[in-house]
């Protein structure tokens, strides 16, 4: 069960998701920073009202002598705050990721078409079993080249030749 959450948290889709949190939250703050700065004063200039939530409001009366307030001016608040963040968003966050994946895409290609494939690409894959067969080997060999030269110092270090697959 552990296994099935590890590959679903590590997808690309998943990671990319949990960084667009993130930056989004990060951009929150310099998005509201610039309607509460900015905007709203152009909009108290504009209106005389400090935001867009104090305009085109209409109240309605009820059959009790109760008023509802419907708000046009909130709607249209929360939608400048929504777009000013989904730009923000966009530019720093979506078109930098989006040319570094190209650059990166391209990159490959040209090394593919030159050849030069990466080494771990170009060869064949291993089972875990014989991953581990190789690694121990390797450390076999490491252990006996180190005895060979603490067991006789002025001897030339010893080689062990060892069949690998």
């Amino acid at each position: 069960m552990l296994d099935g959450f590890k590959k679903f948290i590590a997808r690309g889709n998943m990671v990319d998701m949990a960084v667009g949190v993130v930056m989004g939250a990060a951009v929150t703050g310099i998005v509201n920073a610039l309607v509460d700065s900015i905007i709203n004063p152009l909009i108290a200039a504009i209106f005389g009202k400090p935001d867009l939530s104090k305009t085109w409001n209409w109240t309605i009366t009820n059959w009790a002598g109760e008023n509802s307030v419907i708000s046009f001016g909130s709607l249209l608040n929360a939608l400048l705050n929504f777009l000013i963040i989904a730009i923000a968003v966009y530019f720093c966050i979506v078109v930098p990721i989006n040319k570094l994946r190209d650059m990166s895409e391209k990159a490959m290609a040209k090394l593919k078409k030159e050849g030069n494939e990466n080494v771990a690409a170009s060869e064949p894959d291993l089972s875990p079993e014989e991953q581990t067969v190789i690694l121990l080997q390797d450390i076999r060999n490491s252990l006996a080249a180190q005895q060979a030269v603490t067991a006789a110092p002025e001897a030339p270090a010893a080689t062990v030749a060892v069949e690998s697959k």
